[in-house]
């Protein structure tokens, strides 16, 4: 009788071992701690806040976890907080942050990008802009069209040099437009000998404020971050010669310039911006919960992540129009920047 105690006592010993190994396999019990999620200054405004919300709600619906959020003012903390593992995921990354990411940290990986307006990775793309206020714009008119052609000893404003579509993009495009320069990335850079001047906003949204505030004469910025803020006024949405307007009951940092006209000269397609993931404090199968979720149609159709704009009053992350859900990618998506 005793043997037999002994022995189911130590089955049961071993079927526990054997239970717990598997739950830690599984990674819902390996790592209790809150999830954090890193964001650019972008999408780390008050305007944003709902956005953010419901990005941690659904990672806790997926996980089982808290989330947490890591507002930040300056690209270069949010690249190093997910390289670190400070952070375990970022959203809404562009592709030269992944990249800088990855390259100090090879286990950081992208999980899923906004696909297109048919769900498809086929036209998942964003647009870089260079803009000069309405008022100038004709300065900036080269045989009946706009050009970046004038642009030169300009005042000019950049988002940061991390950003793709507020740095690499545009001054990839103004290098090549310049060839006869032989510019080089440094030129175009604050001790360049390219423009006059040279400023950073720190976000998409801050340079566009150092376009109609005034400040400069030119800046880069992209379409998708400025969503909440613009509206078009004439011309065709992402292309040369549209015209859009600060508008009316805009949150800062644009509240102090409704009513301001810009117009587009350059406008370059720009592959989508990752989401991304650093395993340190994740487990498989919690990134695979992640994905599965975030690429489903329930949140295809989430009003907050994606909106409708022609509903009056309607925001979000991404308009239908152009977005339509996430979809999954691999790393080698975003050699073309590399």
């Amino acid at each position: 009788m005793q043997k037999r105690n002994i022995l189911k006592t130590a089955s049961t010993v071993l079927l526990v071992a054997i239970m717990a190994i598997g739950m830690a396999g599984s990674g819902f019990a390996a790592n209790t701690g809150p999830i954090n999620v890193v964001w650019y200054p972008n999408e780390s405004s008050n305007t944003h806040s709902d956005i953010r919300a419901e990005v941690g709600r659904l990672i806790e619906q997926a996980t089982g976890r808290k989330v947490e959020h890591k507002l930040t003012t300056d690209y270069t903390i949010a690249i190093e907080s997910i390289a670190s593992g400070a952070a375990d995921i970022a959203m809404a990354m562009g592709a030269v942050g992944y990249i800088e990411a990855k390259n100090r940290n090879p286990r950081v990986n992208v999980m899923f990008v906004n696909g297109d307006k048919n769900g498809k990775l086929d036209e998942a793309k964003y647009f870089s802009w260079i803009c000069v206020n309405m008022g100038d714009a004709d300065k900036y008119k080269s045989g009946g069209t706009y050009a970046i052609d004038n642009i030169k000893g300009k005042k000019m404003s950049f988002v940061s040099n991390s950003s793709t579509s507020g740095f690499r993009v545009p001054t990839a495009a103004i290098i090549s437009h310049f060839a006869g320069d032989k510019l080089s990335e440094d030129d175009l850079l604050p001790d360049g000998k390219f423009f006059q001047e040279v400023f950073f906003g720190g976000s998409h949204q801050g340079s566009a404020v150092n376009l109609v505030s005034g400040n400069v004469d030119v800046a880069a910025f992209d379409d998708v971050d400025l969503l909440a803020y613009i509206e078009l006024k004439s011309g065709q949405e992402n292309t040369v010669g549209a015209v859009y307007v600060v508008k009316k009951g805009a949150d800062a940092p644009f509240d102090q310039h409704t009513g301001k006209e810009f117009v587009i000269i350059s406008c370059t397609p720009v592959f989508n911006g990752p989401n991304v993931y650093n395993p340190k404090n994740l487990s498989d199968a919690e990134i695979e919960a992640i994905c599965s979720l975030f690429t489903s149609n329930e949140v295809a159709n989430n009003k907050i992540l994606f909106f409708d704009a022609s509903v009056e009053g309607a925001v979000g992350l991404y308009k239908t129009s152009s977005s339509k859900g996430y979809v999954r990618v691999d790393d080698s998506w975003y050699d073309p920047y590399r």
